[in-house]
Order: C-alpha cells, then structure tokens, then sequence
C-alpha cells in the first residue's frame, strides 16, 4: 500500500477504483467496501484508492465541539488498512476551504480530473460536497455526466443492528468491549508511551505501567478494570488494565488515567512504545477504604483476568 500525504500528490495517469471516508474504526462495515474495491480492482486492473480525511471533519467545521473521540488515531487506521489489500491511501487535510467546495466541483475536480476515477464504491448513506450537500441521487446525474460508474454497499448488519462507526464509539463509551470488538472485527487497542507513575503499585504487589496518549481525539473505553494482552519489545503479554480516575489513591481528579499491570513482567519499560488490545471488561472502577482492600480486590480481578486470557 503506498500513502500519499495529499490529493495533488497522487499520479493520476492510469483509470482508478476509488472509496471515500475517515473509515474510523476500519469495522466490518468498512471491510465489505474495502473487498469490493478490491474485487473491481482486479476485474478491471486498475489500482485501488482510499480517499480519507484528518482531522476529522467535525473538529475542522465545529470548533467549541471537540467532544468526539475516535476509535483510532490517524497512525492506528493507517496500521489497520494495511492489512486490506489496498493499492493506494490517500490522507488528505480537511480544512474549512476544502469543505466549502461543492459537491459538483468535487466530483469534476477531484474524482474525475485529479484522480481519474472509473468506479467509485461508496456506502448507501454517502454524502458528500459542502454542507454535506451531495447526495447519491446527484452522484449518479454526475456518474453519467463524466462517465464513471458507482457501486453501491448496502448497509452491513450484525445480529440484526447496522454496523457504523457512531455504534461502536457507543459501546466502547458504555464499556461494552465484547459487542465493540464483535463489530469491528478485531480487539479494540491503544497505543502509547510507558511514563513514570506514583509507584503505588509497587507497595502493593501490582506494579503497573502508566500509559500516556498523545492524542486528544483518542477514545477510551468507559472507566474500569478490563482483562487485556499487551505488545511491549517484540513480546505479546498477559495483563489488566484500569481506566478511570483512581479513587483510591489518586483523589479522585478530573484527569482520566491508564495503568496496565502486566502479569510475569518486571522490566523497565519506562519510555517505551506500547500496545493495550481489550479482551474483556471485569468491572467497574471502584473506591476502597483502604490500600488492603484495594489489593484484595486485585487479586480477584487478576484471577478473573487468567481465567478470560486462558
């Protein structure tokens, strides 16, 4: 897969089969129009193209909204759709100026002239152009203007409730991991950095790497104790992590924070990458009277953890 950093960079010589969307999360949904891209790729022998955006278009257009939180970090999609056999990625910036661009222009001007589309495999909801003006009725008008087929995806269901992004960021912020992890085809995971923590951990018989995300957009699941496998120096480990504000022993603030005590493990990590994938939820974030009752509490939720991993 070659990436390219913007639209004007991407030679556009050759016919193309092209997908547009920010694909956050790379769920199942994504994965049936990715397929089918590839598919009419093949048929044809024309190269394959997703056109994706960042920042996402709802924290250019609505700046005192940046509540959204997304399922994956720019990199982290980048590392997903890797995985599909996509000929090209192109992440273009979404700016205020590129949104005020017409939904008839944007067909002329990108589709057709800069990236020479042949087909274009979209969702069955696709909107596109300023103020989300485009719709598929125009788009076909302007398929047959310029000369260019369209495939339509229809939505994609998992026991019978249509598979989208918006879902899955819902259960992940209710802490429903398992149903989360069903409709994205794959366990949801961070990536961070390993940074000192108070050590309280270490007192106590549960030493824990403290995580730190970069990225503000990124989504945390909702606070509590998940069992999870951790990829830390080329090794795939066993281990818990807490979500949430640590009642116990951190007061209780506002900043959210991650600790994953990985089980067997007592090397310094300490400034190391890390990668946290979400197994199972075991409960929520709880405040005990004492450190004795927390580390009893550990305990429980250790052997619980084993027993989910295997």
């Amino acid at each position: 897969m070659k990436v390219f950093s913007s639209i004007p960079n991407f030679p556009s010589e050759d016919k193309t089969i092209i997908t547009i969307g920010t694909f956050d999360g790379v769920h199942l949904g994504h994965k049936v129009i990715l397929a089918r891209l590839d598919k009419i790729a093949k048929k044809t022998k024309y190269k394959s193209i997703l056109l994706t955006f960042f920042p996402h278009p709802r924290h250019v257009l609505q700046k005192d909204d940046q509540d959204m939180k997304l399922i994956n970090t720019l990199n982290e999609r980048q590392e997903l759709l890797k995985k599909a056999e996509l000929d090209n990625l192109i992440m273009h910036q979404f700016t205020k100026e590129f949104s005020r661009m017409k939904s008839t222009n944007f067909v002329r001007d990108i589709l057709v002239e800069k990236l020479n589309v042949h087909t274009l495999v979209i969702g069955y909801d696709h909107h596109f152009g300023r103020n989300r003006e485009g719709a598929i009725p125009e788009l076909k008008v302007l398929a047959e203007l310029y000369d260019f087929n369209i495939e339509m995806i229809s939505p994609q269901l998992f026991q019978d409730v249509t598979v989208s992004s918006t879902k899955i960021r819902q259960l992940l912020e209710t802490g429903e991991i398992e149903k989360a992890n069903h409709y994205l085809g794959y366990h949801f995971f961070i990536n961070g950095e390993v940074v000192k923590g108070n050590g309280i951990g270490n007192t106590i018989g549960f030493p824990t790497a403290n995580i730190l995300i970069k990225n503000k957009w990124k989504l945390f699941p909702a606070d509590g104790v998940y069992a999870v496998k951790v990829n830390i120096n080329n090794r795939s480990l066993k281990g818990m992590i807490n979500i949430g504000k640590k009642p116990t022993v951190g007061g209780g603030g506002k900043d959210k924070s991650l600790e994953v005590h990985i089980f067997d493990f007592s090397s310094n990590i300490y400034g190391h990458k890390i990668k946290v994938r979400f197994i199972r939820r075991i409960r929520d974030e709880k405040r005990f009277e004492d450190l004795e009752g927390l580390k009893k509490q550990l305990f429980i939720d250790k052997n619980r953890a084993i027993q989910i991993l295997g």
